[in-house]
């Protein structure tokens, strides 16, 4: 099959197209004929040499697919040959053929593309998971995104929005900041130019927000600790912004301040099967119904990955990037 392999660590041009085997299935996996695969933050830190691949994952960049199951093992899954799904995989989507457990498949919603269906894995997991299940959003609580034009931010400000939630976003610039709120946004931020924690104080009352989800981490974490409201949650899911931190812990004693973070790709394929029927029950009828949708930026063959990372890496895309495989 043809695929994008990583040659080395370094800058997008290390992306290669060449010749691989089909993947060998496991139990529980089906084989799925790619048609789109997802591009996202973490294949650029995998390509970087700054993401180490879990063992027994494929060394493929591609953390989704949607595509059609041609076969496997559906001993414990609803899903049959043929089906057009799409799933959140450790890796190899990028390729013609992916392997990806059964579980972790969901149905392409109803009326949507292959390349739309593409985009949607990688970042539903991820805001589900830490979002309304980490973080427990939830009653009429607010919400700071930042980042908020990223393919999480995106999926974050429509989740909680269609939710009935209250929501901040950050953004580089006033377009994106346009962007976020034809999304759902209360009110968007330019960080270039406004202060997030006094904005978000202003629109609350001086209460905060009961919840941020951040990706940037770094010298943003303090700021954030003074953004959040009384028993308010700070959720990093990257760290963008630097690994290190310097906290005032009495914030946190005193005001019931909850620190929490998480990467999805090591945990097992339970506690991701979980998030997908969550999913499943709860979300693809708002995909079905219009209420949230897909937003993609640009569609790449999969031969031009390279210049979907050169993309990814100038930050000026609203919403997804996808590679078209078939």
């Amino acid at each position: 099959m043809k695929a994008v392999e990583i040659t080395q660590p370094g800058p997008p041009d290390v992306l290669r197209l060449c010749d691989r085997p089909m993947p060998q299935l496991k139990a529980g996996e089906v084989l799925i004929k790619v048609h789109a695969a997802g591009v996202n933050r973490p294949d650029v830190i995998q390509r970087m040499g700054h993401y180490p691949v879990p063992p027994g994952a494929s060394d493929l960049p591609g953390l989704e697919i949607a595509g059609e199951i041609i076969d496997g093992d559906f001993a414990e899954t609803r899903f049959r040959k043929g089906d057009m799904v799409c799933a959140l995989v450790q890796g190899g989507g990028y390729a013609e053929y992916c392997a990806a457990p059964a579980r972790q498949c969901l149905p392409i919603p109803q009326g949507m593309s292959a390349i739309e269906a593409a985009s949607l894995p990688e970042t539903f997991f991820t805001v589900w998971s830490n979002v309304f299940d980490r973080a427990h959003l939830r009653g009429d609580e607010t919400i700071l995104v930042q980042g908020g034009t990223s393919g999480i931010g995106v999926t974050a400000i429509q989740l909680a929005s269609a939710f009935g939630h209250r929501v901040f976003a950050t953004a580089g610039s006033d377009e994106k900041c346009r962007a976020c709120e034809a999304l759902g946004v209360t009110r968007a931020i330019n960080y270039r130019t406004e202060d997030f924690v006094e904005v978000v104080k202003s629109e609350t009352a001086g209460k905060g927000a009961d919840v941020i989800l951040d990706m940037v981490g770094g010298i943003y974490v303090p700021r954030e600790l003074e953004c959040l409201a009384d028993d308010g949650r700070l959720v990093v899911i990257a760290l963008l912004g630097g690994s290190k931190a310097t906290v005032d812990l009495g914030h946190v004693l005193r005001r019931r301040l909850t620190i929490t973070g998480s990467t999805l790709r090591p945990r097992s394929v339970d506690f991701k099967a979980e998030i997908a029927e969550n999913l499943r029950n709860k979300v693809w009828p708002l995909l079905e119904s219009g209420r949230v949708k897909p937003v993609i930026y640009k569609v790449f063959p999969l031969e031009e990955a390279v210049q979907a990372h050169v993309l990814m890496e100038t930050s000026t895309h609203i919403g997804k990037i996808v590679l078209q495989v078939t």
